[in-house]
């Protein structure tokens, strides 16, 4: 039994708030160096080349790579080996998170109370994933999510006659609604299966992954492929305003699910697509 201490999951959190806010990762940068190279209009060119600028001016002077930094999102892969000391794991979770967003200058845009909607001026509470794994690690991974392209988000429940062009209708249908408001070039995370808020959750995992790893299913990395292609040919562009690169990557995870239904999800994210992680 190997053991981790909560201070040591706060301080790794506070840490990845602040990066994750101010360093795009490779292969997100690798996406939009592509996009550069391949986009066809002049306006989308233009468009996509302050986005460069913004994101190295971003780096050099630890200044936030967007203003909505977002609502903390936490992934932990806590393996059956660990053995947490030092006090409640989502109290540490939330003080990371506190950490971060105050001594890291970034903005603070949760709300206690979805109604009364008063801030909670530390941008916690987070939304804290805990998944247990084999091992004796802790894989910790921190999304911040803007509500520019979260609000873009979907949930389609659709009927097992509906198959695979009632997916690719659902994820169409969801991004030709965002058009420009969730900041494209964006990724796209898909969602297949499960239940309501599984497909959901699946969703908003599959904007972690890599987007250099396709799909291990060989007919999932098509369909990532084939949306990915339609949803360039869309015609949004860059800040909506015209071009060939609307997407960057369409990332789906999928899930078993009941025989009377086919849940989809569609959680779109804009062009920096922030995340970062450590292991403990």
């Amino acid at each position: 039994m190997r053991v981790i201490k909560t201070e040591d999951i706060t301080q790794t959190i506070a840490e990845l708030c602040i990066r994750a806010n101010h360093e795009l990762s490779e292969d997100m940068c690798g996406l939009l160096k592509k996009a550069q190279e391949s986009e066809a209009s002049p306006v989308g060119q233009q468009v996509l080349s302050q986005l460069d600028q913004n994101l190295q001016i971003a780096k050099e002077d630890m200044i936030p790579i967007c203003q909505d930094t977002g609502m903390a999102v936490v992934f932990m892969e806590i393996g059956q080996d660990v053995h947490i000391e030092g006090g409640d794991l989502t109290a540490a979770v939330n003080e990371g998170v506190r950490r971060g967003y105050v001594d890291g200058f970034l903005r603070k845009s949760v709300v206690s109370d979805p109604l009364i909607r008063e801030n909670t001026k530390d941008n916690t509470p987070a939304i804290l994933h805990e998944q247990i794994v084999p091992g004796d690690q802790i894989t910790i991974t921190v999304a911040p999510k803007g509500f520019g392209s979260e609000n873009m988000s979907r949930i389609f429940m659709l009927k097992p006659a509906d198959g695979i062009e009632g997916v690719k209708n659902a994820v169409l249908t969801a991004v030709s609604d965002a058009g420009p408001n969730a900041c494209p070039p964006m990724v796209v995370g898909v969602g297949i299966g499960g239940t309501f808020e599984k497909c959901a959750f699946l969703a908003k995992k599959a904007l972690t992954r890599n987007t250099e790893i396709r799909s291990p299913l060989v007919h999932i990395a098509a369909l990532e492929d084939e949306l990915l292609e339609k949803i360039n040919q869309s015609g949004i562009g860059p800040a909506g305003l015209g071009g060939s690169n609307t997407a960057l990557a369409v990332n789906i995870e999928t899930y078993a699910t009941h025989i009377a239904g086919l849940p989809v999800a569609v959680n779109i994210c804009c062009h920096v697509n922030r995340h970062a992680s450590a292991i403990l």
